[in-house]
C-alpha cells in the first residue's frame, strides 16, 4: 500500500511551552502544492496552549485549495451537541466540495477536563456521549431524520455526503468504537513493528460488530528522517500518516512532509 501523508496545521500544540499559531493559509497552500495528501486541525474550547478554532481553520484552508483533504485531527464529538456538529461538518462539506475527514475523540489528557467543564459537559462521561452521537451523526450529516439522545427527531438542511469518520484513541475502548461506528482507527505514535497487532485486534473488533476492519491512521509516525522506514507503515497496512508540527516551523514542516510524501 502506498502511504498518505499530511501535516497538522499550525493552530496548537499539547505543550504550553512551545505555542504553535502560524499561517493557515500559506501552510494550507504550501501543502498542497507539495502534493500532500490531507490537512487537519485540532480541537478543543480551552486547552493547555493557544488553540484556535478547528471550524474556522478547516473552512479556511478549504477556501484557499482545490484538492487536499481537510480533517478534524481531532473533533471533541462530546463537547458539543450532536445536531450542531453534523452541521458544522455537512457546511463543511459543502464549502470543501467533500474534502472532509471526520477524525472524532474523547481528549488529550494533557489539556485536563477545564475545556469540559466551561462547555458543562462531564469530563467522565465524555466517552458515553461520544458513543451517543456516534449512532445518530451519520444519518444527521446526510440529512436523515435522526432521534437525538433526548428522544426528540430532526433533520439539518441541507445535508452532505458524509465523510470518512476516524476514530482515535490507543486504548481498548477507542479501538471498539472504531470497530462499531468508524471507518478508520487514529493512533498516536504507533511503532510501525506493532501494527500487525493491532490491525489484528481491529479485525476481531470489526467481525464482532459485522462491519469492514478500520483503515489505520498514524499521527507522529516513529521514522525519524528515514522515508524508507516511513514507506515500511504503509508495507505494514497503515493508510495514512500525520506529521506533528515541530519547532522547525511550519515552512520547514511542510516542506519536510513533502520530501517524505515524494520519497514514499
Amino acid at each position: 500500500m502506498t502511504i498518505k501523508v499530511g501535516v497538522l496545521l499550525p493552530t496548537s500544540t499539547p505543550d504550553p511551552r512551545r505555542p504553535v499559531l502560524g499561517d493557515i493559509r500559506g501552510a494550507a497552500r504550501a501543502a498542497e502544492v507539495g502534493g500532500l495528501e490531507s490537512l487537519w486541525a485540532t480541537d478543543h474550547l480551552v486547552a493547555s496552549a493557544p488553540m484556535l478554532d478547528s471550524t474556522v481553520v478547516l473552512a479556511t484552508a478549504a477556501a484557499v485549495t482545490e484538492r487536499i483533504r481537510v480533517g478534524f485531527g481531532v473533533m471533541l464529538l462530546a463537547l458539543r451537541p450532536v445536531a450542531w456538529a453534523a452541521k458544522q461538518v455537512s457546511s463543511l462539506q459543502f464549502v470543501s466540495g467533500d474534502r472532509m475527514l471526520l477524525g472524532v475523540g474523547t481528549g488529550n489528557p494533557a489539556h485536563g477536563d477545564i475545556g469540559w467543564r466551561a462547555a458543562g459537559v462531564s469530563y467522565q462521561d465524555r466517552g458515553r456521549l461520544t458513543d451517543e452521537s456516534l449512532r445518530v451523526l451519520p444519518d444527521l450529516i446526510a440529512g436523515r431524520t435522526a432521534a437525538l439522545p433526548d428522544g426528540l427527531e430532526v433533520a439539518i438542511a441541507p445535508g452532505a455526503t458524509v465523510p470518512p469518520i476516524l476514530v482515535a484513541g490507543d486504548g481498548m475502548r477507542a479501538m471498539e468504537r472504531a470497530a462499531q461506528f468508524g471507518d478508520g482507527w487514529v493512533s498516536i505514535g504507533l511503532a510501525v513493528e506493532d501494527v500487525a497487532a493491532r490491525l489484528a485486534v481491529l479485525g476481531e473488533l470489526a467481525e464482532k460488530y459485522e462491519r469492514p476492519r478500520p483503515a489505520v491512521t498514524v499521527v507522529a509516525p516513529v521514522f525519524g528522517d528515514d522515508a524508507a522506514k516511513l514507506a515500511a507503515y504503509g508495507e505494514a497496512g497503515v493508510e495514512r500518516v500525520i506529521l506533528p508540527p515541530t519547532e522547525a516551523g511550519w515552512e520547514r514542516d511542510v516542506e519536510r512532509a513533502a520530501e517524505v510524501q515524494a520519497a514514499v
